[in-house]
This record gives structure tokens, C-alpha cells and sequence, in this order.
């Protein structure tokens, strides 16, 4: 196990692979799986200051690509609930349903009130993309709920370019020796 850890990160190194593990990074942090991109994004512009703008460029195309498997999760997984249904009825499985409280009356149910906002706002609302714990379960809601791919692909995009210029930006603000600092203690 630990040969195959040092393999992966030998592999994942930045000067080594550059651009690439910056893809890879970026691409697995958007899907539901907890992994930041930032601190490599940062770490990257740190060691070659100019490829500032192709990093964000790669990182967002990543993050973005990442984002959209999200979509298609929660697109697929509404298409096979309805398949489910659909076959379930077709074979007369009526089993009893599990008792319930009704929702009161004239106030939707929490549910219903999430996905009646999230359908009214659409894609626009996916420049939220990037925000963490919210942002990789609503990107499967917009697939959920069959808003637009191009749209939400577009709008997803916009949210994490900006996400990763402000983040970045700020952290290039910061003095190098503060970071050196923070270094000794690790």
C-alpha cells in the first residue's frame, strides 16, 4: 500500500506532470468525492508564476468537466427512478406504501420548495457551482431535474473561473514569508 501511495504521488508531482495533474486535480474535486483543488492550483502559480492564466484555464476546464459528471449523475439516476417505476407498475408490484405525514396544507414540503426554486432560477443558478458541500450536489440536482447541459455546463464554468481567480489571487497577495512560515510547522 505505501509503494502504491509514493507511486501515485511521484506521479501526481507538479513539476513532473504540470497541467495534467492540475486536470486531474481540479476534475476530481468537482465530482461528490471531498478533495480541494486550490491548494494545487496555488502551489503550481507559486513554481512558474506565468503559466498563471493557462493554470486557472486548465483547472477551470477540470473543475467544470468534473461538475458535469455531477450533471449527468443526477440525470442518469432520474432516468433509472423512472425506469424503475415505470417497470414496477408494468408488473403490478403495488406494494404498500410506507405511512407518511402529509404536508400541511398550502406549505409545500421542504423538497418541494428546494427543487420548485432550483427549477424557477435554471442554470444561472450553477454560478454557485463552486461552493463548497452545496456546490457538487447541486450540479447532480441540475442534472436532476433536466435543466439544459450547455447552460449549466457554461454557467458552472463562469462560477469556478472566477472562484479560482479570486481564491488564487488572494493567495498570491499573501507574503512568501508567511508561507515559508507556515512551511516549518508541517
Amino acid at each position: 500500500m505505501e509503494g502504491m501511495l509514493d507511486w501515485l504521488l511521484a506521479t501526481l508531482a507538479l513539476p513532473k506532470v504540470g497541467l495534467s495533474a492540475i486536470f486531474m486535480i481540479s476534475l476530481v474535486s468537482a465530482t461528490l468525492l471531498p478533495l480541494g483543488s486550490e491548494p494545487a492550483v496555488f502551489a503550481y502559480i507559486k513554481l512558474k508564476p506565468d503559466m498563471f492564466w493557462q493554470v486557472l484555464a486548465v483547472a477551470t476546464l477540470g473543475n467544470t468537466l468534473g461538475g458535469m459528471i455531477n450533471w449527468w449523475m443526477g440525470y442518469g439516476a432520474k432516468l433509472a427512478l423512472l425506469r424503475y417505476r415505470r417497470h414496477r407498475h408494468a408488473h403490478g408490484h403495488r406494494h404498500a406504501q410506507p405511512a407518511s405525514r402529509p404536508p400541511r396544507p398550502g406549505k409545500p414540503s421542504l423538497n418541494a420548495r428546494y427543487v420548485h426554486w432550483m427549477r424557477r432560477r435554471g442554470a444561472p443558478l450553477l454560478l454557485l457551482s463552486w461552493l463548497p458541500v452545496i456546490g457538487d450536489p447541486l450540479c447532480a440536482l441540475a442534472g436532476w431535474l433536466r435543466i439544459p447541459p450547455w447552460p449549466s455546463a457554461c454557467y458552472m464554468a463562469v462560477g469556478k473561473f472566477l472562484r479560482y481567480l479570486a481564491i488564487t489571487s488572494a493567495l498570491l497577495w499573501v507574503p512568501d514569508d508567511f508561507w515559508r512560515s507556515l512551511g516549518q510547522w508541517f
